[in-house]
């Protein structure tokens, strides 16, 4: 076994996997230490030094990757993502400028790449991205006309949340995420127009519980395709490597007759 194997089975050990997912929790600790004045005013040095160290770590990892994969590195999505994120890092001006060093808190997500089951959240949710973006355009029709009904009904009274088509929009996103819209608007609309209800009701009903819901669905069914197209992977994988084993155990069976 080479040299390039021996590292690529070395990287996919799970303590490996586990060791880099600790790194990773614990540069997220140290980033999110630097945001406080007292603990930078004591301890500055230290933790500049122990964020360089994970860096380093990181940059340890993605070359190792590099050396035992070569180019099919970059055939992973997921490798393109953890050399991108390590790479922000790796910029002469990350150090100067505050958006690149505010950057720095990404690598945080690198924890989606080392953890299947978070990957297969992600992949969940892109796979179900063209069927979201369906019930989008549905949630969209349903918004411009509760906009276009609310501005004319309720416009010329509460200016300030539907004299305008993007206003009575903002206002209906607040009132379908239910934040505040009884209290806040809806029972003050009432109080002007007592049945205001017979259109905010029917509007909640149809955006927040059957949409909303309806995306959520869309996402779980998604994560449990990739789920069962991962586990299916698995298992040609295993049955490819056993039938290679039987091979090479007839190969030499042969041989010694």
């Amino acid at each position: 076994m080479t040299l390039r194997h021996r590292t690529a089975r070395f990287m996919d050990r799970p303590l490996v996997r586990n060791v880099i997912i600790g790194v990773i929790v614990f540069n997220a600790i140290v980033l999110g230490l630097e945001t406080s004045d007292a603990v930078m005013a004591r301890w500055g040095p230290v933790i500049y030094a122990l964020d360089r160290a994970c860096l380093a770590v990181f940059v340890a990892e993605i070359g190792a990757k590099l050396f035992a994969h070569r180019l099919r590195f970059f055939a992973s999505g997921w490798n393109l993502f953890d050399f991108t994120i390590v790479a922000i890092a790796l910029i002469p001006a990350a150090q100067t400028l505050s958006v690149l060093r505010a950057l720095r808190i990404l690598r945080v997500l690198r924890v989606i790449s080392a953890a299947p089951r978070l990957r297969r959240v992600v992949e969940g949710f892109v796979t179900a991205l063209p069927g979201m973006g369906s019930v989008f355009m549905l949630m969209a029709m349903i918004f411009y006309i509760g906009a276009v009904i609310s501005t004319k009904l309720f416009g010329d009274t509460f200016p300030e949340w539907f004299g305008s088509l993007g206003q009575s929009a903002y206002t209906l996103f607040q009132i379908m995420t239910l934040e505040s819209w009884s209290m806040g608007i809806v029972r003050p609309v009432m109080e002007v127009y007592p049945q205001a209800w017979v259109f905010f009701v029917p509007f909640i009903l149809l955006t927040t519980f059957a949409v909303v819901n309806l995306l959520v669905g869309l996402i779980v069914n998604s994560m449990q395709d990739a789920h069962h197209e991962e586990a299916d992977a698995a298992t040609d994988s295993y049955r490819d490597e056993v039938l290679r084993r039987l091979e090479a155990i007839e190969k030499r069976l042969d041989d010694r007759r």
